[in-house]
């Protein structure tokens, strides 16, 4: 029973930080809204006995993915005023159709028998822990998880150079051909 609570206390707390999300204005806050909702499901990881996902959970996305959201937010500036004039035609009202037939279908399908936990998938030892990941990843998807190291690799190497020699060490350059 008290899962049950406790699910729903954290899945309120996911909803809120998604509306957050999808209506802030200012992107910082809507960055923070992202946040909560990372945190929220890390504790359903928790809920499931996942521990290690979600750690991973935390540090990865909630710690590093959001640190380069934030890093970016501010590279482009938030301090500059924007048109608030919508460009596309009943663009609420369509975003407002589609929230609920979204809506609709997940309270379908929640009506539907469920399987969760630990207990789903045979060993209940074996489910979250580090040795089952580390197998899977390191076994099955191998190609795939160090093709995303190397471009993940690429694309921190490729901020630091653009940051390091952004559009003013161009104009140097430039000028001094020039003279």
């Amino acid at each position: 029973m008290i899962e049950v609570f406790l699910f729903a206390i954290f899945a309120l707390v996911a909803l809120a930080g998604a509306v957050v999300m999808l209506t802030a204005r200012n992107p910082v806050y809507s960055a923070m809204g992202l946040l909560v909702t990372m945190f929220a499901m890390a504790l359903f990881y928790v809920m499931l006995d996942a521990h290690f996902v979600a750690a991973v959970q935390i540090l990865v996305y909630a710690g590093a993915v959001m640190t380069l959201f934030l890093f970016v937010i501010m590279m482009i500036g938030v301090d500059k005023k924007e048109e608030r004039v919508e460009t596309i035609p009943f663009q609420r009202g369509i975003t407002f159709v589609v929230a609920l037939g979204l809506a609709v279908v997940i309270i379908l399908a929640g009506r539907q028998a469920w399987v969760t936990g630990s207990d789903a998938f045979g060993s209940p030892d074996m489910v979250g822990t580090i040795e089952t990941v580390a197998d899977s990843l390191f076994g099955t998807w191998t190609i795939a998880f160090l093709s995303t190291v190397f471009l993940l690799t690429i694309a921190a190497v490729g901020t630091v150079a653009l940051a390091m020699f952004g559009p003013t060490a161009v104009q140097s350059t430039d000028e001094e051909e020039g003279a």
